[in-house]
């Protein structure tokens, strides 16, 4: 049984303010954390991104190529492009399924997406 968008958002929201809790007590400044965590409807959005992946069985392949674009490696930038690409398409899918995180989905694209792509790529073509 799928949950709801306000179950869902309830969740998001105590998963993140236990880890703002941990690290604040851990000593990180709290100003910095408060800027390095993304908003509840963020989070949430990350949160079923990361179901999406595991629903597909890509957890392991999306997790490895996030560390390897990390790296100075031969392919790096192409394995950021791809895990940015998965990023991309769950995001979209997300926005279909929840429209009320729209906002959401698209703030935590413009981190990912490189410029002028937000065109869906069979639109490319036609729009030159």
């Amino acid at each position: 049984m799928q949950k709801s968008l306000a179950e869902l958002r309830e969740l998001a929201h105590y998963e993140r303010e236990s880890i703002i809790e941990r690290r604040v007590r851990g000593g990180e400044d709290p100003a910095q954390v408060f800027a390095d965590i993304p908003d509840t409807d963020e989070y949430l959005v990350l949160l079923l991104r990361d179901d999406a992946l595991e629903d597909r069985g890509l957890t392991a392949e999306y997790a490895l190529a996030r560390l390897a674009e990390q790296t100075q490696q031969e392919g790096a930038e192409e394995l950021r492009r791809t895990a940015n690409g998965i990023d991309a398409k769950l995001f979209r899918h997300i926005a279909r399924d929840y429209p009320q995180l729209s906002r959401a989905v698209w703030r935590l694209l413009g981190d990912v997406e490189e410029p002028g792509s937000l065109i869906e790529p069979a639109r490319r073509d036609i729009l030159g």
